[in-house]
């Protein structure tokens, strides 16, 4: 039998600078007011090594990541700072690995239908300057990737959101044991899932 919607998982990380600027409130109630349910959750500081991991997960993020910096500076008419994605994937790797590991993050799993999608639209695109209006990122953050490499640094934009429903699994895998994943039922889940909204009228 085919698992329901419903039960569709994506893993949140709060970032540092997400913390520090006293948002982590803002960021959950984004979420929660959708319908999603927050089924774990712990405040922990990450080794480079567990980062690096994580950003790794995908054996395709390297060269994905690379070609989605060049495009994103060709499309505003600016010159790449390399021509070869590895190339720019490798500094990107290590100002990841300095931003993630520069105090507390928080780890999430959130889950709903389309959660993963859900949360993306939320969350607003990689970079805040392009994020719409609405977006979390577009709301909170000023950051750009022209800054962000003029100053040899990773974009501070609050949040990792995982991409796809797959790479979502792998996440969680890498950041959660099992028995820190919790089942329960939540009372709107009845109104927001119910076929027929049985139980309202008394």
């Amino acid at each position: 039998m085919e698992t329901h919607l419903k039960k569709e998982r994506t893993l949140i990380i709060i970032k540092p600078d997400g913390i520090q600027r006293t948002l982590i409130g803002e960021i959950i109630k984004r979420y929660e007011r959708t319908g999603l349910k927050l089924v774990a959750v712990k405040t922990v500081v990450s080794s480079e090594d567990h980062i690096e991991k994580h950003y790794t997960l995908d054996p395709n993020w390297r060269r994905v990541t690379g070609e989605k910096t060049i495009a994103s500076y060709e499309k505003k008419g600016l010159k790449p700072p390399s021509e070869d994605p590895l190339e720019i994937t490798a500094v990107i790797l290590e100002n990841l690995k300095k931003y993630m590991t520069s105090g507390p993050i928080i780890v999430m799993i959130w889950e709903g239908a389309h959660a993963v999608k859900i949360v993306r639209k939320i969350t607003g695109g990689t970079e805040p300057l392009t994020s719409d209006v609405g977006t979390i990122r577009g709301d909170f953050v000023l950051d750009s990737y022209q800054i962000s490499d003029n100053d040899k640094r990773a974009v501070r934009n609050l949040i990792h959101a995982s991409g796809s429903v797959e790479e979502a699994e792998m996440e969680i895998n890498h950041w959660f044991k099992k028995d820190e994943i919790i089942d329960y039922r939540l009372v709107q889940e009845q109104i927001i899932y119910d076929v027929n909204l049985d139980g309202i009228l008394e």
